[in-house]
């Protein structure tokens, strides 16, 4: 299951992206926000992120304007690894190499077709599990772990 969440300014695309889902076959939950009307970034990005860390959710995409503030505020969650992507290759590598577990988009930055593509790379592709790389996430987690 996919965790969703968003701001008032990701809501379409989020919605564009609902619709990718359900075209996958891919289940999801929905933490909202399902309005247009102004809401606060960090209190969707919190509830995403949790369904995440918990193990609710296997991965999450979120939204917002830019995709920047609401992955500042998903990583401030323990455990979570957000990364903010608008190129395929990003979105790629963020997963085989960083084991990424949450995609976050602008709806202001990527178009529908775009956003449909990274989160379809996102998804599909796993962490490759090589040594280097697992020792550097490692290094992440102790970091994170200090304070």
């Amino acid at each position: 299951m996919i965790a969703l969440g968003n701001d008032h300014a990701g809501l379409e695309l989020k919605n564009a992206i609902k619709l990718h889902l359900d075209e996958r076959k891919i289940e999801y939950k929905d933490f909202g926000t399902y309005t247009s009307d102004s809401a606060d970034y960090a209190v969707y990005a919190e509830k995403t992120a949790r369904a995440v860390v918990s193990g609710e959710c296997e991965l999450g995409l979120l939204f917002c304007g830019t995709g920047v503030g609401i992955s500042i505020a998903a990583n401030k969650v323990k455990g979570i690894r957000a990364c903010c992507c608008s190129d395929k290759f990003s979105a790629e590598m963020t997963r085989l190499h960083n084991n990424a577990n949450i995609l976050c988009l602008g709806g202001r930055v990527v178009s529908v077709e775009k956003a449909i593509e990274l989160v379809d790379v996102f998804l599909d592709t796993k962490f490759s599990g090589e040594e280097r790389h697992i020792r550097r996430i490692n290094q992440v987690i102790d970091l994170e772990n200090r304070f």
